[in-house]
């Protein structure tokens, strides 16, 4: 039986202030996506998703929203995002829209009359208190902030001028609910949740635990600043959430999609997705902070199957607009790179890839002093050379600098003077233009296994299971979707390695070198695909 689309498809996401800027003010808009997305066709991605382009102060640039169903004049206008959507299902494509529902920007009507007094119609739309807890906010400074207006403190999950909504509080969850289906309306095929294990905190106001183990922040345990943030992530009626905002997505047809942006121990984390009816996916970020070794790879894959099994599915997310781009991690080497695109997309697991990886972009160069992002500003404090070798992005401007389309001004993102972020320098062929005919290019790579992923339901609907080989930097693994059965192979290592599996082999699909048969051996930073 053919997997559902939310489990089988594979999603490119979008950062549109960097994507592409088609009226020349340096910044990238919706127009710029539509002119791009015969191009995001072509490389085989079946759903887009596009970090938020609504009304904001852009303080935290899109993520603090000030009107959730009007569009950013430097994005563009409504016409322009119905535009989008339309071309996105003209192209037989899907389109997933960024929705953060645990805060707005203080710059939002609803929190403006909410902090004017305590006893306006909006008065509980947001959490107040006249004397804090001990609660602390995700990135660790204080959560907690004076109102000179109502003399009380407001509580906001991640920065200060991000005031986290009451959700206890059945109006604000009615109207959130409304804005969703406003945008299911226009035919948003579903939504990114941002922080959404965020939204509910306990009721009683319980103080977090102190403990000097979590000084750092942890997949499982986000935050640190030794806290563990018990009473303020997680909580049993967050689940809840999300298993009623399913019911209002499930209103909709065609079948829309949820996923979550969560963080926790596998466990917990799975709450979300509930008995098939909470979030359809929640994004896993084990692999951003991949090592670059088979065993590695290997042990995700063992865990990622004991814990989303069918008819749950994990995702592989290895970069984002919040963290370093992925090829840092293999100091920028090119032949690395291409084995991850063939893991990212032949695993078990829904892809998600981020604007530019799939040409090898590299992080920015900007000083946290230059920083725009509000994170840095946050962490101005932290010495330069210290937050070079930090495993996060403290400035995620790095992360958020200007696609590279050609070799020519502004790597032909814009024919502005001045970006809003300096293109990176020194790019090299790490470009579209340069890769797009080239058959040898990392995009090339992408590209193929797009297509052989759309064409070969192993490869995105089947099972997966581990194969023993005989040395320790190849990884071996199976794929079989009812009568399909796939081996795949990937050499870790830079020299060849003879001999690392005996597999009667009734077909050779594909090789990262473009070999055309496979005779036991695995090149340098080789990966093939058989079928057996």
């Amino acid at each position: 039986m053919a997997m559902a689309w939310q489990h089988s498809t594979s999603v490119y996401q979008i950062y549109p202030r960097s994507f592409y800027d088609s009226n020349g003010d340096g910044i990238g808009d919706i127009q710029g996506i539509i002119q791009k997305l015969d191009y995001i066709q072509s490389l085989g991605f079946e759903t887009i998703w596009i970090s938020p382009f609504y009304c904001s102060p852009q303080e935290d640039f899109g993520y603090d929203i000030s009107d959730y169903c009007n569009i950013a004049p430097e994005y563009g206008t409504m016409q322009d995002v119905e535009q989008l959507i339309n071309e996105v299902h003209l192209r037989k494509m899907k389109i997933v829209l960024d929705m953060v529902m645990n805060h707005t920007s203080d710059k939002h009507h609803w929190f403006l009359e909410s902090k004017n007094s305590k006893n306006n119609p909006k008065a509980d739309w947001y959490i107040w208190r006249d004397k804090p807890n001990n609660w602390k906010s995700i990135i660790g400074p204080k959560a907690w902030h004076y109102c000179e207006e109502r003399q009380q403190y407001y509580y906001a999950s991640f920065l200060p001028f991000q005031p986290d909504l009451n959700y206890r509080n059945p109006e604000v969850k009615q109207a959130m609910f409304d804005v969703c289906r406003f945008w299911l309306q226009k035919g948003a095929d579903g939504f990114r949740l941002d922080i959404f294990n965020c939204i509910i905190k306990d009721k009683d106001f319980r103080d977090n635990p102190f403990s000097l183990l979590h000084a750092f922040p942890t997949e499982d345990y986000p935050g640190g600043n030794f806290q563990i943030r018990k009473y303020s992530l997680n909580q049993d009626e967050n689940f809840a959430l999300a298993q009623e905002l399913r019911q209002v997505i499930d209103e909709f047809s065609p079948p829309r999609i949820l996923i979550g942006e969560v963080f926790g121990k596998h466990e917990l984390k799975k709450k979300y997705l509930g008995n098939n009816d909470g979030l359809h996916l929640i994004f896993l970020f084990e692999m951003l902070f991949y090592k670059f070794k088979a065993n590695f790879f290997r042990k995700q894959i063992i865990s990622f199957n004991e814990h989303y099994a069918a008819p749950l599915m994990p995702t592989m997310v290895f970069c984002n607009h919040d963290y370093y781009r992925s090829i840092r991690r293999v100091k920028n080497n090119i032949e690395k790179a291409k084995v991850l695109a063939f893991l990212q997309l032949t695993l078990r697991g829904v892809p998600t890839v981020y604007n530019g990886e799939e040409i090898g972009m590299q992080n920015g160069k900007i000083s946290i002093k230059n920083g725009k992002d509000a994170l840095a500003k946050v962490y101005s404090w932290v010495p330069q050379f210290i937050a070079n070798v930090l495993p996060v992005a403290i400035n995620r401007d790095n992360c958020r600098t200007p696609m590279q389309w050609n070799n020519e001004k502004n790597a032909g993102f814009s024919s502005a003077d001045k970006t809003w972020l300096p293109v990176n320098e020194h790019i090299g062929d790490r470009h579209v233009a340069a890769q797009e005919n080239d058959e040898h290019s990392l995009m090339a790579v992408f590209k193929s296994l797009l297509h052989l992923r759309r064409e070969m339901p192993a490869l995105h609907s089947g099972d997966i299971d581990i194969i023993k080989t005989n040395h320790q930097h190849i990884l071996g693994f199976s794929r079989t979707f009812e009568n399909e059965k796939l081996v795949l192979l990937v050499n870790f290592s830079d020299a060849p390695i003879s001999n690392s599996i005996n597999v009667p082999v009734k077909a050779f699909i594909y090789s990262l070198k473009q070999k055309k048969n496979f005779d036991g051996k695995l090149d340098a930073y080789d990966a093939v695909i058989l079928k057996i």
